[in-house]
């Protein structure tokens, strides 16, 4: 896909809006795009085919000024990074923002992710801090130290991208449509991980602005895709492989993949009794086999069966 800019496009947002079934969050999330004090933008709705009342609420923007398209799937497509690739062929911006449907966020969430952007002709992704939200109750929010910070290419891999992704939620981030050219649709074949190893793509294009400021809300429930992963543990089959890839790749060094495996390692045996067994066969199988040294697993499953043997005492 070759991304050209056209100079009247230049600064404009194509805002991709991928839903299924979250007809209950719609209204708030296409709200919360509109009422965005950056004028520049555009708004593409994608429906994957939904069997809720979603298409109904998409119906009443369909005049709005600043829609661009809303396109409705035959058939459930069932992968929201197939969606994503759809919206950025679709649009005409200089920066892409993949706004999830059952997410909202401040009004002023594009100015400053824009002007972050700006700073530098390289920069290929600006994001801010997100709340994540259950209910009507905050569970808990990331942070930055900084208000805003210009992050060079490999640091933001290495300590913004490992152990898991500071960029946890599509919604939080703008990016250059133009570096899509250069990355590979390997993420494609992830059913829950996929935006990790987008995002480890475009960071290997440019530098990273990361802004302080808390944004961007992050709705986390039963429906979601990342409840179902962590649930039916792909979230570590798809994490290890990640990882790995990442070090083989020389992404991230030896501390940092062997301190990534051990958290992993620790946040697994903490829900490992709720994952099937055959999954948890798998998921063993790749902690048994690191890449660095064999050495390496059986120190940490030494360490946790004896911090499990004084628990019980």
């Amino acid at each position: 896909m070759t991304c050209v800019i056209s100079m009247e496009n230049r600064g404009l947002v194509s805002v991709i809006i991928p839903n299924y079934n979250h007809g209950k969050y719609l209204e708030q999330r296409i709200e919360s795009v509109l009422n965005q004090t950056y004028p520049y933008f555009e708004l593409i709705i994608l429906d994957d085919c939904s069997s809720d009342d979603s298409m109904s609420i998409i119906e009443r923007y369909r005049e709005h000024p600043k829609l661009n398209c809303i396109v409705r799937n035959e058939t459930n497509v069932g992968s929201p990074f197939k969606q994503w690739v759809k919206g950025i062929g679709l649009a005409k911006g200089e920066f892409v923002w993949i706004a999830e449907s059952d997410d909202w966020c401040e009004e002023t969430m594009l100015n400053y992710l824009v002007e972050g952007i700006q700073q530098d002709n390289e920069c290929a992704i600006s994001y801010c801090q997100s709340y994540c939200v259950i209910g009507n109750q905050i569970k808990w929010q990331s942070s930055h130290p900084m208000l805003s910070e210009l992050v060079e290419s490999s640091r933001f891999i290495q300590e913004f991208l490992c152990p898991n992704p500071a960029i946890f939620n599509a919604s939080m981030a703008i990016w250059r449509k133009h570096k899509f050219d250069d990355v590979s649709l390997d993420f494609l074949n992830y059913r829950f991980s996929g935006d990790w190893v987008f995002w480890i793509e475009l960071a290997k294009t440019g530098s990273v602005c990361v802004d302080g400021r808390l944004l961007n809300y992050f709705r986390k429930h039963e429906a979601d895709v990342s409840t179902g992963a962590y649930a039916s543990g792909l979230n570590f089959l798809e994490g290890l492989f990640i990882l790995n890839n990442m070090f083989e790749n020389q992404l991230i060094g030896k501390s940092a993949y062997e301190n990534a495996y051990k958290k992993n390692f620790r946040e697994f045996r903490s829900v490992a009794d709720q994952i099937s067994d055959p999954v948890r066969r798998q998921i063993m199988d790749r902690f048994q086999n690191p890449l660095t040294s064999r050495r390496l697993f059986y120190k940490i499953w030494l360490s946790a069966v004896w911090r499990a043997m004084k628990g019980r005492k």
